[in-house]
């Protein structure tokens, strides 16, 4: 028995010992590649959001959750990351519709120009956010790259092993706890940067989406269908990379087909009010907060036209939590705002 006991309390101080090695040595994504953060923050938020928005940085730079709450009384949640791959999208939804079912979903489609797996780099941005289930294990096989182990994405510690060489001052200060990166998905930036000269868009030796990306899309609308959500197609205003009108096509003829709801908002940019002048933060490929609040404010209306959604702000609890959000959202807002007047950069990333 006692031999039992001591091989037992061995085997907790051994993986006790590996999980606060593997803690110290995974990347925390708090000061630097934010993005990061992006996927793991929802599980600990509430889980009643009316619509749900998967895809890349074409949404988490470009939608303002609050915007469509204080404007709408409709709750919504990004579940975006950097370059999220269509397939990533899908089983990051899957995912989400085994905790809440909402009432719209909404993919961004810039996302097709990916037929196959892109890099490790990006695949961890998404990935590793994710708690262990069904859905990652699904993501993390149809995202490998050459080289790529599955089981390093369960056991990161496989993967970070050797970044002791890097470990600074943010893996021990983030070590128990980390801080929220973003409001409902989305991260603000209030920087300005104009555009400059508007890109133009090179040949393509075909313009047709590849036969891997058309399968995703179609599971997305399975999936959807199948648990009585409406999926709502949305390409953002941004202006790089390039749009082509071919890819447009195909993206309507789908959503004709299969009675999707698409918008390409590069159609209605005077209805929506852009100004890339001082709408944008990186010359046009994202928005800022006020390109952000505006598209947001404009797509709202678009969703209430087409899906009839709730105005939840007369219920207390949800008032009371969004008014909570709210306030750090206008705290980070003032912040921003006075640190670019002071410094000439934003330093208040970061949500206490």
């Amino acid at each position: 028995m006692k031999k039992t006991i001591r091989i037992a309390v061995y085997s907790v101080l051994t993986l006790g010992a590996l999980l606060a090695v593997q803690r110290l040595l995974t990347p925390k994504y708090m000061e630097s590649l934010r993005e990061g953060a992006l996927v793991g923050e929802y599980y600990g938020e509430d889980k009643s959001h009316e619509v749900i928005f998967v895809g890349d940085c074409e949404l988490y730079s470009n939608i303002s959750p609050m915007t469509l709450w204080t404007e709408y009384g409709v709750t919504s949640y990004i579940r975006g990351s950097a370059q999220q791959l269509i397939w990533q999208s899908y089983y990051l939804l899957e995912e989400t519709l085994k905790y809440e079912k909402p009432k719209v979903a909404v993919f961004s489609v810039l996302a097709m120009k990916y037929d196959k797996p892109q890099s490790e780099a990006y695949n961890r941005l998404t990935l590793d956010g994710m708690r262990l289930s069904a859905s990652k294990l699904g993501s993390v096989s149809a995202s490998a790259t050459a080289g790529e182990d599955l089981i390093s994405y369960i056991f990161p510690l496989l993967r970070y092993h050797d970044r002791w060489r890097e470990i600074g001052a943010d893996d021990l200060k983030y070590f128990f706890t980390s801080k929220k990166v973003s409001h409902n998905g989305f991260i603000m930036r209030c920087d300005i940067k104009p555009v400059g000269v508007v890109p133009s868009g090179l040949p393509l030796a075909s313009y047709d989406f590849g036969d891997n990306s058309r399968e995703w899309l179609d599971r997305i609308s399975e999936l959807c269908a199948d648990n009585g959500v409406e999926l709502m197609l949305i390409k953002a205003p941004s202006l790089n990379p390039h749009w082509y009108d071919q890819w447009d096509a195909q993206i309507r003829e789908f959503a004709d087909d299969r009675g999707h709801v698409y918008i390409n908002t590069l159609e209605h940019l005077g209805e929506i009010g852009l100004d890339f002048d001082t709408d944008t933060h990186n010359a046009g490929s994202h928005l800022n907060l006020y390109g952000a609040e505006k598209l947001s404010s404009w797509i709202g209306g678009e969703m209430l036209r087409y899906y009839g959604l709730t105005d939840n702000r007369a219920d207390a609890r949800l008032s009371a939590l969004w008014g909570q959000k709210k306030a750090a959202y206008d705290l980070m807002r003032a912040a921003q705002i006075s640190e670019i007047a002071e410094y000439g950069e934003i330093r208040s990333f970061l949500i206490d």
